[in-house]
Parts: C-alpha cells; structure tokens; sequence
C-alpha cells in the first residue's frame, strides 16, 4: 500500500495534514510519520504500528522477549547496535532477530551487509529496548567519564541532551497525556527506574527503565523545569510549559532526594481540555439541586471536605463557572494557582514573604469582592476571617481535610473558631470522593450481581431511595480504558445542610453522629450510600465504592 494512502486510511491523516508534511519533507528533508509526530497530527506511539504495516514487520512483543536471554556480543558492536536504537535479541551463527525503533537505518544495514548477517527484526519503542536492557544491565556498555571534560554540572547537561534521553522522556510524556494520566512518578526500585502513571486516581506501572537513564532523565527534567540540577540533597519544585500534540500542558514538577536516588512526581495540567460544568461533575440530583441553591445565597460559606486528591478544588472552580458573570466580582485565593480561570480575579499565596491564607485574605476582602475562594483553611486566623466575611454579606467557598461531612465542625472548632461563628456562618458541607466510572465502551452485566444484591441488601436499599430496577455492571477491559475496565472519574458526596436543627446541637462530643442522624431522617446519603447509590445505576462498580468510600 502507498504510504499516503496508508496514514490516510488507517492513521486517519488529513489530506491537508499530510500535503503539509510532504511539503515541509521537500523542503528540508526528515522521515515523513516523524513529521507528522512534530506537527502532532500523528500519535508517537503510533509510529511503530505505521512502521510495521508498511514495512511488513511484526511488532516487537516485550513480555516474551523478557524471558529470554539477551546474546553476548562484542561491546564494540554492542554499542553501535544500541547507538541506533538497535538491540540483537538472538544470535544463530550469521542468523539474528533484533528489536529496532527504526529498520530503515542506513549506518546498521550497511554494519549487517558487512557482517554477512541474515536479520529477522521486530518493531519496537525506545522505552520497550531500554525495559529490556534494565534487565540485562551486565551486557550494556559503561559510560567513560573520561569523554566528558569540565565540572559535574557540564558532564551532566550533556547525559540530559543526549537524543535517547530526550526521546524517552517525550515519549513517556506522551504516553501519559493519551492515557489521561494526571501524574507521571519515576522512582528508583529494586535496582530500576519505576514509571508509574496515575489514571483516575490509581497508580499503574508502565515502565521500568536501565539504572543508568535515572541521572539523565531526573537531569533533563530539572533542565526543563529550572531546578538546580546540582542540588541531589533537598526537595526541589518547578515548572514546564509545554505544548504536545496541539495540546499546552503545565506540567508542576517535584523532586524528592531518597536514599538511593531521587524520586520525581509530574503533575499535568492541561489548559485546553478542562471543564468546569455541573454535568462533569456526576452529582447525585438530589445532591445537585441542594448545592445550586446553596451557591445562589447572598451571603455565608460553603465548604467542601475530603482528602488531597478528592477533587475539592475542581468542584469549586466549578461552583465558581457557575457564578461567574459580569455582575459580580470573583476572587481567589490558591496556593498554587493551577488553572486560569476567565473573568476570575486569581491570587496565589507566597509563604516565603509572609503572604499567606490569612495575610492575603486580609487584602482581598478590602478589594469589595461578593465571593471569595479560599484554597485550604488551615488555620485559626484564616477560619476566622473567612466566617466573619460570610457575615458581612458575602459567599464563601472553601475547603477543609477531614473524612466526613460533620467532622468539618469539630476541625474547625479545634482551630479555635468560636461556635456562634460557626452556627451563624456555614451555609452547607459537602463531603467528596472521586469514584472510577465504568468504562461506557466495554459496559457489561455484572456475571455476580445477584450475590451482591444479596450480600449488601441491595434490594431494601433501592427501594429506600426509591430507584427501581438494579443494573450492577461491570467493565470488561478494552482499548479505550487501557484493559482495566474504568474510565473517567465522578463525584461521590455526602450533604448537610447547616439548618436550624444543626444549628441547635451542642458541637459536643455526640456532635457528629446526631448530625449524621439527623441527615438519615431527611433520607439524605452517606459517602457509602452515594457510592451504591451510583453503583445501582449502573454507573461505577460496588468495589470502587468501597475502595474511596467503604
């Protein structure tokens, strides 16, 4: 098949796409699938598939390949062989099988025609040759420091600039972006480079890299985020703008010394992709109907409650969306700020010259703002003057760390706020978890629905919120959800209402079960309850509940 043809068809390459890229190929040379990557109009993890359907190649197949044993060559060939991303899987006389990211090299096949060798090659990815090198790591070749002249600092920009080096690091940030991780973690373990991706909300490996890539990759990641690639001691932070696959993406970067090595967490924010709607969210409707009332009041503060990763902070920018108008001014307070938010006047907090959560919410309320959003609250000061606003007339959102709706009390009591404040101030709390959603391309019955219906009486639980017929599913594993059967993330939460009744409670040690009590006998859920709620729906599975809620 012609490979225009063949990108258009089974690549889905745009005619103008590709006239562009033959153009820009005539113009200045360059594969034409390598072009196509730059313009991001090609997936680079789509580059070996192209490869092996218009070359006739099978694919490299990395799982059999790591039960075997790697041949001993010498290491002046070794070398060469590995300099192209070439790696010789079996030696039989003059018959070889490699893996190779590239079969059309012109420096190896003229090495393979003067060797009178007979090559069997398989299609691979840089990350597939360097996985399986980490395990044979006796065979590759040491680097000599004596090639590198002038201090550690230039020994150390030259390991980082190094093609392999920044082609690994794209292409495992690519990977990342497809996949919808939020965070890419690279970790020395046992005696590897581990690389995990978080994908809502859980941590899956990916990769594990040669020992010898960890120093140029954490290097070439503190090049590109402006850390001191000098400093291996203490904990650094930066940030990379960049922009792949017609995509811009922050990237916050984190490096964390550990004792046999260091340990890097990326965070990807993507600027283009993100919505701040109700609909997202996966609100109960019960739950949404409290909550758009609850943000339409005039004045008093709105809180929400989880752990670090529950999705606070996405669920009030989302309130903040649904606010935003010409009418009203909007400010926030974040540390940090992470995404720009239009017609939304954002501050983030600076420790290191005082200005903190109390300090900067001490300016923002002399700026006349009607709501305020604060990042975290954290302390006794902040809470304070976070109520007191909602007094004089303004709304407030903001977030507190604590397992349920009503512990927000006792958390903030044990700041030191006063409890008229509270009593007067709170609006509502809202309790969050973020719950996989069952993948809506491979849905299917659950094979033991009727033993979970039996084991957590399923049935009395669906009449008590009045939601008919049961559809537990399940994911089966496909493409679209990377095999795990999940895809996409919504929100489970718990809602009480500060009303007269809470009001009313001495905030004593029996606090928290009469309000949630007194939640029961409105038929208001539990984070436990949303979850089954949801997962009667069909919508996430009864063990993801129980794993962020149970």
């Amino acid at each position: 098949m012609d490979m225009s043809q063949l990108l258009r068809d089974e690549f889905f390459i745009t005619q103008t796409d590709l006239e562009r890229a033959l153009s820009f190929q005539q113009r200045f040379g360059g594969r034409l699938e390598q072009i196509l990557v730059n313009m991001g109009s090609l997936p680079d993890d789509q580059v070996p598939h192209f490869l092996s359907r218009y070359l006739a190649i099978p694919l490299f197949d990395l799982f059999f390949w790591q039960e075997q044993v790697l041949p001993k060559i010498t290491d002046e060939d070794f070398k060469l062989l590995l300099s192209k991303n070439w790696l010789p899987l079996k030696v039989d006389g003059n018959n070889w099988q490699f893996a190779c990211v590239f079969p059309l090299e012109l420096t190896i096949n003229e090495w393979l025609s003067k060797k009178n060798i007979n090559a069997e090659l398989f299609i691979a990815t840089e990350s597939d040759i360097q996985s399986l090198l980490s395990q044979y790591e006796q065979h590759t070749v040491e680097e000599d420091n004596s090639e590198f002249i002038g201090d550690e600092d230039d020994r150390l920009r030259e390991l980082a600039t190094e093609a392999p080096t920044v082609n690994l690091l794209n292409s495992l940030i690519s990977r990342a972006l497809r996949q919808g991780a939020s965070d890419m973690h690279l970790e020395p373990y046992q005696g590897r480079y581990r690389v995990r991706y978080r994908v809502d909300g859980v941590l899956h490996e990916v990769e594990r890299l040669a020992p010898k890539m960890q120093l140029p990759i954490v290097t070439r990641l503190k090049i590109l985020s402006g850390m001191d690639i000098a400093e291996k001691r203490r904990p650094q932070d930066g940030k990379i703008e960049m922009k792949i696959s017609n995509q811009e993406i922050d990237i916050r970067v984190s490096a964390l010394p550990l004792n046999d090595g260091e340990s890097v967490v990326m965070r990807f924010l993507r600027k283009d992709n993100v919505q701040y709607a109700m609909s997202v969210l996966g609100l109960s409707a019960d739950i949404e109907a409290m909550i758009q009332r609850d943000i339409r009041t005039t004045a008093g503060v709105v809180l929400l409650t989880g752990p670090t990763g529950s999705g606070k902070t996405t669920t009030l920018y989302t309130f903040l969306n649904a606010l935003n108008n010409d009418d009203v001014k909007i400010i926030t307070l974040e540390d940090p700020v992470e995404y720009q938010l239009p017609g939304i006047n954002q501050v983030q907090v600076n420790s290191d010259i005082g200005f903190d959560f109390s300090a900067g919410l001490r300016s923002i309320v002399r700026q006349d703002p009607d709501i305020i959003m604060l990042g975290e609250i954290r302390d006794k000061e902040t809470a304070q003057i976070a109520l007191q606003s909602a007094l004089t007339g303004h709304l407030v959102f903001s977030t507190v760390h604590t397992n349920d709706a009503a512990s927000a009390y006792t958390r903030l009591l044990d700041l030191g706020v006063e409890e008229f404040l509270l009593n007067a101030a709170l609006v509502s709390i809202v309790a969050q978890r973020l719950a996989r959603k069952i993948c809506s391309q491979c849905s299917e019955p659950h094979p033991q629905a009727q033993q979970l219906i039996e084991k957590y009486h399923l049935t009395a639980f669906a009449d008590k919120f009045e939601l008919g017929e049961i559809n537990l599913r399940k994911g089966a594993g496909c493409d679209h959800c990377s095999n795990t059967g999940y895809k996409g993330r919504m929100a489970v939460t718990e809602y009480l209402g500060c009303d007269d009744a809470i009001k009313a409670m001495p905030k004593d040690a029996d606090f928290i079960n009469k309000a949630k009590a007194h939640n029961q006998s409105l038929n208001r859920r539990t984070l436990l309850e949303d979850g089954l709620y949801k997962a009667v729906q069909g919508l996430t599975t009864i063990d993801e509940v129980l794993r962020v809620a149970g």
